[in-house]
């Protein structure tokens, strides 16, 4: 598997063969963003889009935002599809994109099975996020 960084002017021409990845993941977001909000934030470069290849093609794809704080720059995965950082190499090879762009950390939050998948591969599980609604 290949990762690779998508540049910002070809997300155009690539995301509709990265949307089915993309989409397939936004159900669960529960309602943070949209397909179509995804699709704004790579393209004005807020958030990165990468892709998993290999000698057919596509065969996941991943956004991450970045949060800067005093001691770390974090890449956040914001959304994840299809084959991506499921085996070591290819974690590899995303921790070196993201150290190019100068991200020192790489957080994602996820469902406990992404968790668990993501543990074995070196993450540690430091909190969990809950949610209420206010104001309703």
């Amino acid at each position: 598997m290949n990762i690779q960084i998508v540049p910002t002017h070809m997300t155009a021409q690539l995301w509709p063969k990265v949307e089915p990845f993309i989409e397939g993941a936004e159900k669960y977001a529960e309602g943070d963003y949209s397909i179509d909000q995804m699709k704004m934030y790579v393209t004005q470069g807020t958030w990165a889009l990468f892709v998993a290849t290999d000698d057919d093609g596509i065969k996941g794809a991943m956004t991450v935002a970045f949060q800067s704080y005093p001691n770390d720059r974090i890449a956040f995965v914001t959304c994840t599809g299809g084959k991506f950082i499921c085996t070591k190499e290819s974690l590899d090879q995303l921790k070196r994109h993201l150290t190019a762009m100068g991200a020192t950390k790489i957080q994602a939050g996820g469902r406990d099975s992404v968790v668990r998948m993501l543990q074995g591969l070196g993450f540690k599980k430091r909190y969990t996020v809950v949610e209420t609604t206010i104001g309703e």
